[in-house]
């Protein structure tokens, strides 16, 4: 029987989880699998060999971004040096578009074929991208509804398969047990904050939630968790909070306890991106914030063309949640924002009920199994020994 293989590539943490599902998924499909390529712990976990690790090519922002490249174009020019050998029958290259499109052109001069998952934001940025995913790339499958029709209309061959998070995003614990877990009180008002998956980001969001945790602290009952990302150090977390949390209420840092924090807390403060996906689906009232460089922000002002800044009101079509961005991103604000929303029963329902309006644009369980098998079928029929039954 002759081996399959498929090159993976995940550049950051969100990346890392779906590829690790969608490893399982095809490995359920195909008999005798390889699966190689670019990934962290979750795709290494799912039996994936990763010759470049994801940390050394995740890359943010525009300044961030200019002062990853060496390291990442290494990873990359060890990526195709691999897939040469190698010879997958595709590469599936998971959003990371700063990476991976430029990784797509370099695999196809090499005549691999490229499924690509997880949409580039065309529609809000960089919209000319549109022409590389129609050069670079065979099969785009895509998260979101309203994707489908930019890459139909592109010329681009799209399947919307929806959001993966449908399946993952899902406690681990009752209230009362995550509330032991994290030696807290579950009849105080909870407020969890989540900074971001990256280094960056978190140094940038978290002093100002903690200044607005302090701020919060001396005029209300509350306590605070913080969600720390596991691709962050939670010793580098913990330190940020040491330095500069000087409330008195009760602050715990968590470490891979995302989904139990949004479940079970009673408002969020969560770092625009993937998080308010899945703040959205645990139905969780929330205040979008987002810091970056100050020259990022400059670049930012002038490619950006979208009404909203967070994905949770960008499908809604309106402002479901508060943003708070850049220079409006301040600990008064926030605390106040914070406060509002703690004390206004009416304010958080008609939040919730926009957020579950959101949750009907993510689709229906089972994306990751979808995604599967398109795949499956861009193999065949030169194809994989495709398992039966």
């Amino acid at each position: 029987m002759t081996q399959t293989s498929l090159m993976i590539v995940a550049g950051e943490r969100s990346g890392d989880i779906y590829g690790a599902a969608l490893a399982r998924a095809l490995e359920a499909r195909i008999s005798d699998l390889k699966l190689f390529g670019c990934g962290g712990e979750a795709l290494r976990g799912a039996g994936v060999e990763t010759v470049v690790d994801l940390h050394q090519v995740a890359l943010i922002g525009i300044s961030e971004v200019v002062s990853g490249l060496p390291k990442a174009y290494a990873g990359m020019r060890l990526l195709v040096e691999e897939s040469i050998r190698r010879k997958p029958s595709v590469a599936i290259l998971i959003d990371s578009p700063s990476f991976n499109l430029r990784l797509a052109k370099r695999l196809k001069r090499h005549g691999i074929p490229v499924v690509y998952f997880v949409s580039p934001q065309i529609w809000a940025w960089k919209k000319w991208r549109i022409h590389k995913i129609k050069r670079y790339v065979d099969k785009m499958l895509c998260l979101f509804d309203f994707e489908e029709e930019i890459y139909k209309k592109a010329g681009v061959p799209v399947e919307y398969v929806g959001h993966p998070l449908v399946d993952m995003a899902s406690s681990s614990r009752t209230r009362e047990e995550f509330f032991r877990y994290a030696s807290l009180d579950q009849k105080l008002p909870t407020v969890a904050l989540l900074p971001g998956s990256r280094k960056t980001e978190a140094s940038l969001n978290l002093p100002a939630m903690l200044d607005a945790a302090t701020r919060l602290s001396v005029s209300r009952p509350v306590q605070f968790i913080v969600a720390a990302a596991p691709t962050l150090n939670p010793r580098w977390i913990e330190s940020i909070v040491e330095t500069r949390y000087v409330g008195q209420a009760a602050i715990r840092t968590l470490s891979d306890a995302t989904h139990d924090a949004l479940r079970h807390a009673d408002v969020a403060v969560v770092a625009s991106g993937t998080a308010t996906i899945e703040a959205a689906l645990c139905e969780r009232p929330m205040v979008v914030v987002y810091r970056v460089s100050a020259f990022t922000a400059m670049c930012a002002k002038i490619m950006i063309d979208v009404p909203f800044y967070s994905m949770v009101n960008l499908l809604a079509g309106k402002p479901v949640v508060p943003e708070m961005i850049q220079d409006d991103f301040d600990a008064a604000s926030l605390a106040a924002r914070v406060e509002f929303l703690l004390d206004g029963e009416k304010v958080r329902n008609q939040m919730v009920q926009g957020l579950r309006e959101v949750k009907a644009r993510l689709g229906p369980a089972g994306a990751i199994e979808r995604a599967a098998d398109a795949i499956i079928r861009h193999l065949e029929p030169p194809g994989a020994s495709i398992k039966s039954g």
